[in-house]
């Protein structure tokens, strides 16, 4: 079982300090005996422990920043959500194919923003220019929140924001079981709580560092029983040898564990694999033993964001992907909805 998780270095931004979460995390770690060193900017951390380039990743994936978030103005979050909002970016997790292998680049260390008040007066403003619409937020676009809201609770404070709110929704994904203190939180139906699924190959072989297969199943029944809405995302659906009988199984022993009333609304989001050039490039340098299958001969092109082309399967497989997973969740779950296949 993946313990919850503990930075072995700490960093802070002095203006942190300004915020009372920042003195309030500071006064946790020191009482955790975790060292703590100032640093001016996050850009600005330097000298990580580790002989090489293999140890120093390692090590900055261990190392929390805590600072503030400048840039208040949030980037789009399509398909999923209208924005990002922004409460951490990076992610204890070593899942090999993960996107942000590239987007954090050199700086894989883990950031929590204490800045909250004025991120939720961000959201504000999006949402009165959206009312009456309501506006979904994405809380997990550059991070796995939840693997380190145990220590800060800012989701917990998210989630009881936007419960109170009029026109907003929020969203997030996780790979980690450490939900308990989030399932007395006063959500009021407005917080989708979604987990990332897969089966166990992928979650053996792929993602380590995170929650297991079952321990994520046995945490989305609590989030069920407290009354969150739920989601799962499959991703990324990988066709490894026996992938045809992986994924259902994978659903079968969901469908199994979650109470009849989760099942009544229920979302899938189903994502290929895929990979860029630039992120076969770090993937092999931090793991380079990995199974992972980056071989661009066997893949379709197609272009992405940014200018950036991102190699997906093919045509026929990604039919074949669409069958086997469309039908069984529709077999298994009959009233859930499959918001996108991409």
């Amino acid at each position: 079982m993946v313990k919850p998780f503990v930075p072995q270095l700490v960093y802070v931004e002095p203006r942190a300090m300004e915020y009372p979460l920042g003195r309030e995390l500071i006064d946790k770690f020191k009482g955790m005996g975790i060292e703590i060193r100032e640093t001016t900017s996050h850009n600005q951390v330097r000298n990580l422990p580790g002989e090489n380039d293999f140890q120093k990743y390692r090590n900055a994936k261990s190392t929390l920043v805590v600072g503030i978030r400048k840039t208040l103005k949030f980037d789009t979050s399509k398909p999923s959500a209208e924005y990002a909002i922004p409460f951490a970016t990076g992610c204890m997790g070593h899942c090999h194919y993960c996107y942000l292998q590239t987007t954090m680049g050199s700086k894989p260390y883990i950031r929590t923003y204490v800045n909250t008040d004025e991120i939720f007066d961000a959201a504000e403003k999006y949402m009165r220019d959206r009312a009456p619409e309501f506006t979904r937020f994405e809380a997990s676009c550059t991070s796995d929140i939840v693997g380190i809201d145990h220590l800060t609770h800012t989701l917990k404070r998210a989630i009881e924001y936007f419960g109170k709110s009029t026109y907003g929704k929020l969203r997030f994904v996780t790979k980690f079981a450490h939900v308990d203190h989030l399932l007395d939180a006063e959500h009021n139906g407005r917080t989708r709580f979604r987990f990332s699924i897969n089966d166990d190959y992928v979650i053996k072989y792929f993602e380590p560092g995170t929650s297991r297969l079952a321990e994520r199943i046995g945490a989305a029944t609590k989030v069920a029983e407290a009354g969150y809405p739920l989601g799962f995302i499959v991703a990324p659906i990988y066709l490894h040898e026996g992938w045809q009988e992986g994924y259902p199984e994978m659903l079968e022993r969901l469908a199994d564990a979650l109470p009849s009333s989760a099942k009544k609304d229920l979302t899938f989001e189903l994502i290929q694999h895929r990979f860029t050039q630039p992120a076969k490039r770090v993937i092999e340098k931090n793991y380079p033993m990995t199974k992972l299958e980056l071989d661009e001969s066997k893949r379709k092109w197609k272009w992405g964001r940014y200018g950036i082309g991102k190699y997906v399967y093919k045509d026929e497989e990604q039919e074949e992907m669409k069958d086997v997973l469309k039908s069984t969740i529709h077999k298994l779950f009959p009233k859930a909805t499959i918001e996108y296949f991409t």
